[in-house]
């Protein structure tokens, strides 16, 4: 896989297909390999005639390991997408992220408008605003010796998902810790690009995807039917809403 530095830091990605480019900015703990290869997200977006760019953010997948809480955070990271665009030649693109990955998409929507065209947030809706709740208990499962000694609901899935992964525990610990900026509401309602907030309807980590919507002007929302945050990603109504948002006209 291609990399890149960014400050220092090395930055994995795949860059796959021709056309208006996109890019792909995955959840906590996941991969650019888990959250888009293996869904068939790369594949799709290809098919569709588009050129298909996805990074490992800081401290996941074969980006580089980081231990210190200060060496993360979402705005930081959207800094390393905007430096991946730079080192691409990519003056604008399109921008999807789920979860932490919405999250990194909107600062980098806020921060860099010129560089964003349209922005798919999915898995997070109102808790981009509110928060998704204590990431301590996240961290604490991350770093217990075994799986069995965790007890919090959500630290348990998350620590799941990381063994899942392979994933570096520890770097993770240290991403959550730093990672969940709250953006205000009227930071939100700034967010002026076309926008499609995509949640599941049983997702209880996201928070409200048509109030999170309700603050930007141009925003609209899609329900995945039946899917909670750990499986929306791949969901076909996931991607038929997808393709369907990005190839409406724009002006």
């Amino acid at each position: 896989m291609p990399q890149f530095e960014t400050d220092g830091v090395r930055i994995a990605y795949l860059d796959e297909g021709e056309g208006d480019p996109i890019l792909l900015i995955h959840g906590f703990a996941s991969n650019k390999q888990v959250n888009w290869k293996y869904p068939g997200w790369v594949d799709l977006l290809v098919k569709d005639g588009r050129r298909v760019i996805a990074l490992d953010n800081r401290g996941h997948g074969e980006s580089q390991k980081l231990y210190d809480p200060e060496a993360y955070g979402a705005p930081l990271m959207a800094e390393d997408a905007r430096k991946l665009l730079d080192h691409l030649d990519i003056e604008s693109t399109d921008v999807m992220g789920y979860s932490m990955g919405a999250r990194i998409s909107a600062f980098l929507t806020l921060n860099h408008p010129d560089r964003v065209r349209r922005a798919i947030f999915s898995g997070l809706g109102y808790g981009m605003v509110s928060g998704v709740g204590d990431p301590e208990p996240i961290a604490a499962a991350l770093e217990a010796d075994s799986i069995r000694d965790v007890e919090d609901r959500a630290g348990r899935a998350f620590r799941a998902f990381a063994d899942q992964t392979n994933s570096d525990r520890m770097a993770l610990a240290a991403c959550m810790r730093s990672s969940r900026q709250k953006i205000s509401e009227e930071d939100v309602s700034r967010i002026e690009r076309p926008v499609l907030v995509a949640v599941g309807t049983k997702d209880e980590i996201a928070g409200s995807p048509q109030k999170l919507a309700d603050l930007m002007p141009n925003a609209e929302v899609l329900e995945i039917p039946g899917r909670d945050h750990m499986v929306a990603v791949g969901d076909k109504v996931h991607k038929q809403g997808v393709l369907e948002f990005l190839n409406k006209a724009t002006d």
